[in-house]
């Protein structure tokens, strides 16, 4: 040690502390590779999830879209857009990050993926980006202004189109040292393999998660609109379409939806442009009831709005309909009581009567057609072949008048598909395990009028990456619960192949929708 120099067994020892912190290095640098390549397995594994979840809604959109047409075409056409954009900027990815691993032996061995040559080589050159840089920007500007497109104009996908604009933004980035960088060589310049891979999964997460937003908030903003005063339209109800002159008039005025949480807060209507007083109606279970002379022979218009208070404002409700005031009867009433149409499969209740012709004199004919009382029959047209049906109705005029004639032409539609459900929850939810667990599976006719309660025979139940489990009944059976046990925290069940009877319907049901499920737990 004398004069500062080093013994041999101090040089040796020196030599090993610098091995020591190397060895050190080395090892904390294998561990950010690793957990690199883990990050980058599990956002692949959320992906696949989303990409079902995604797939679902897309196909309940296509499914409403063919059932109400005029509600949730629009919807779909900007879904399937969004899904394309999605799916082209996903594909291009997918295609990229193939070429980044080929010459790779083995795709898991993250600690030998610490090098960045590839996209170094591919997006650059030197300082200046390459064609395949410009064309990687290319397509993040083409998914980020087209999704922007698509949900321009409407205020509610605001949110979104601002979360798109950030998320996919690719403008210059201030480095650590305060200089201003190209995105590109911030984001993949000089980067471990692992670490690029693992940022362009998460940008297909971030694709996945805009699709997702962009469907949810189609079908919820749908949902808003038909529950909102804005889209209800007004009804004339009336024991019988025509009047003799000296009657008093008693329809009534109702909301496509009757129940006291529509009642308006305030009514203002003319009869013939003179203004209705406060005696001339009454309000009852949503409905304005009409009291007024129905006046000379004729038609008489009944005008104005129904006030409704909404959203801390007034919501005005046109009003705009009309009744009849004849002489003599000339023409039958013929209307279905639950609707416009008949369904084949069960019996549907009419009501067939002439204006001022009391029922005995009332005669009605048509295939599958039986009277139960007075006005009231029965339609059964499940043995008809056609798609249409038609009444023929004679009433027996007094004083030896000819019989007054009239017929009616009825759509004959096929029962609608049935929805299934797991503790009245339809499409796609989330729920806790042990809800799932105990939880009733069911199935009804959603939105149809007639009261036509389903019993559950069995159904398939399939839980993300293991068998599916056949169960009869209602409820979870030993080997499914076994299956749901194993499922992860945010595992995608399915609940499928719904086996459900209707009772006194004589022809097959239409298969019943699926459910699929998102565990929380």
């Amino acid at each position: 040690m004398a004069g500062g120099k080093q013994t041999p067994r101090q040089k040796m020892i020196n030599l090993m502390y610098l091995i020591f912190i190397a060895m050190l290095a080395l090892n904390m640098s294998k561990e950010v590779l690793s957990a690199f390549g883990l990050m980058n397995e599990k956002l692949i594994e959320s992906n696949i999830a989303a990409t079902e979840r995604n797939t679902a809604f897309l196909a309940g959109l296509a499914e409403k879209a063919s059932e109400q047409p005029e509600k949730y075409r629009p919807l779909k056409e900007k879904g399937d857009q969004i899904s394309s954009l999605a799916e082209g900027f996903n594909n291009y990815l997918e295609g990229l990050k193939s070429k980044m691993t080929e010459d790779t032996e083995d795709i898991k061995d993250y600690e030998t993926m610490d090098k960045g040559d590839f996209l170094d080589n591919n997006f650059f050159k030197g300082d200046i980006i390459k064609p395949e840089g410009k064309a990687f920007l290319s397509e993040m500007k083409k998914f980020r202004e087209g999704v922007v497109s698509v949900l321009a104009g409407d205020p509610s996908f605001k949110n979104i189109s601002d979360d798109v604009i950030k998320n996919f933004n690719t403008d210059k980035v201030t480095n650590r040292d305060g200089v201003s960088v190209e995105w590109l060589d911030y984001h993949y310049k000089g980067f471990p393999l692992v670490a690029s891979l693992t940022k362009m999964t998460q940008i297909q997460a971030d694709i996945k998660t805009t699709e997702s937003n962009v469907l949810s908030a189609m079908l919820q903003g749908e949902l808003n609109k038909q529950v909102s005063f804005n889209n209800y339209t007004t009804l004339m109800e009336s024991p019988k379409s025509a009047y003799f002159n000296g009657e008093q008039f008693d329809g009534q005025i109702v909301l496509g939806r009757k129940d006291n949480s529509t009642k308006p807060t305030r009514v203002e209507l003319t009869l013939d442009g003179r203004k209705l007083g406060e005696n001339q109606f009454t309000i009852e279970e949503g409905r304005v009831k009409l009291k007024v002379g129905t006046g000379a022979v004729g038609e008489h218009k009944i005008e104005g709005n129904l006030i409704f208070a909404e959203g801390g404002k007034e919501i005005e409700v046109p009003v705009k309909s009309s009744f009849v005031t004849v002489a003599k009867p000339k023409s039958a009433t013929i209307s279905a009581d639950k609707m416009n149409v008949v369904y084949r499969g069960v019996k549907n209740p009419m009501t067939i009567s002439f204006a001022g012709v009391s029922d005995n004199n009332v005669s009605a004919t048509a295939q599958g057609l039986t009277r139960v009382k007075g006005s009231q029959y029965m339609l059964d047209p499940s043995r008809i072949k056609g798609r249409e049906v038609t009444i023929n109705v004679t009433g027996k005029l007094p004083d030896g008048a000819a019989p007054a004639k009239d017929s009616r032409k009825f759509r004959i539609k096929d029962l609608p598909r049935p929805t299934g459900a797991v503790s009245r929850q339809s499409g796609a939810i989330k729920m806790q395990r042990n809800g799932l667990e105990i939880a009733t599976i069911s199935a009804e006719f959603e939105q149809f009028a007639f009261d036509l309660p389903l019993t559950v025979n069995g159904f398939s139940f399939k839980v993300q990456g293991q068998p599916t489990v056949k169960v009869r009944g209602s409820k979870l059976d030993g080997r499914a619960k076994s299956a749901l046990r194993k499922a992860r925290r945010g595992s995608t069940v399915y609940i499928r192949d719904i086996e459900v009877k209707a009772k006194g319907v004589n022809i097959k049901l239409k298969k019943v929708s699926p459910v699929l499920i998102e565990l929380t737990n």
